[in-house]
């Protein structure tokens, strides 16, 4: 009798197995779409299916915004490539504040070229006047964000008049969006030069007229745009391979170099790669090691930001940037304003662009997102 029931008994006692068998699929990750796995070239040491997922999630409008592009490059080859409706590899797309990261690199070239001098006073005529305490402003300290210029690059939200009490605003769209320099310039110090860290703009569109006035002999706006094209093109863009990017210039001749910046997805990543590899392409040594080093190294002030670059050395909170106690400490990013991305990680030897639109409720997603998506890789 216990013989001829064994059987039933061994099954019944299997149930919870197969239960739990069942449940398991039932709570198993969706599988990638279509669209994600033609997107992966190569899985570049993430699983595969992880990798499908973490882009599908980057083209959630709902929860991240829309994504134009999205560019994974891993030792220097592109792995996952996807891109929206109407966008394709060749697209220009805008970068906004990224493009402080293309001004860091031309004045690079220009210091190389001995044109401008680090640690000495920036060359504003307006400063050089005696007694006027912008004078000791110098030119690194700019870079660095530490000018002690007042400056709101995002308004008191509590206002109701957010864009008027934006500087950012006002100098790129409302009254100094003809001559942004002579407004940048024009701002008294609201601290000592070199001494507090603030996000600006403004840096860098001062870093642009400073530019302009090394390469063009006068003030004449249509001379002073080509003096720069021409450098920016000779000596930045054309040796990085940097084909579709270009840049707006305001009416006085002055690149804007704080925002109005735009280049593919793949150009984006191009630039992403030229500093995770210390200003060299292909071997070939672009700009000096020790100026991209410089543009990597953390601010006296702020060490979540170097020189045009966040980094990923601030304490984990609020003000931090990118991922810290997260990812490697070696992250660093060129940020735009809606959500634009250029990730680099030498450590993993990845970048990873990320273009589209997002607004502020949207964007703490998106960065969680592209956080998790760098976490699949492991470090080589």
């Amino acid at each position: 009798m216990t013989v001829r029931r064994l059987p039933h008994i061994l099954a019944f006692l299997a149930l919870p197995t197969l239960w739990g068998c069942s449940n398991s699929g039932a709570d198993a990750p969706p599988p990638p779409s279509a669209q994600a796995q033609a997107a992966i070239k190569d899985e570049g040491g993430a699983h595969r299916d992880a990798l499908g997922r973490a882009i599908d999630r980057l083209f959630d409008n709902d929860a991240v915004g829309r994504t134009d592009a999205l560019v994974v490059m891993k030792r220097g080859s592109v792995i996952a490539e996807r891109y929206g409706e109407g966008v394709s590899a060749r697209t220009p797309l805008q970068g906004w504040a990224m493009g402080q990261c293309v001004t860091a690199l031309m004045i690079g070239q220009l210091v190389s070229d001995g044109r401008l001098r680090l640690n000495e006073s920036a060359p504003v005529p307006a400063w050089q006047r005696p007694g006027d305490p912008r004078g000791e402003i110098t030119l690194k300290q700019l870079l660095q964000m530490r000018s002690g210029l007042r400056h709101s690059e995002t308004g008191d939200a509590t206002s109701g008049e957010i864009a008027r009490q934006s500087d950012r605003i006002r100098m790129l769209f409302l009254d100094g969006r003809d001559d942004m320099a002579a407004y940048a310039e024009a701002q008294p110090l609201e601290a000592p030069a070199g001494q507090v860290f603030e996000n600006s703009s403004a840096s860098a569109v001062i870093l642009s007229d400073l530019a302009a006035r090394v390469l063009s002999p006068d003030s004449d706006p249509g001379r002073r745009r080509r003096a720069v094209e021409d450098y920016l093109d000779n000596r930045v863009l054309d040796p990085l391979g940097l084909k579709t990017m270009r840049v707006e210039y305001d009416r006085s001749g002055t690149m804007i170099g704080a925002a109005m910046v735009d280049a593919s997805a793949r150009d984006w990543a191009n630039l992403g790669e030229f500093l995770r590899h210390n200003g060299s392409v292909k071997g070939a040594q672009i700009l000096p090691r020790r100026w991209v080093q410089f543009m990597l190294a953390p601010s006296p002030r702020n060490p979540g930001y170097g020189a045009g670059v966040w980094l990923n050395r601030a304490e984990p909170g609020e003000n931090a940037r990118l991922y810290p106690g997260t990812a490697k400490s070696d992250v660093f990013a060129c940020l735009g304003e809606h959500g634009q991305y250029v990730i680099g990680s030498p450590s993993q030897l990845l970048t990873v662009v990320r273009l589209g639109a997002s607004e502020a409720r949207q964007e703490q997603a998106l960065h969680y997102e592209l956080g998790a998506l760098l976490a699949l890789f492991p470090s080589n």
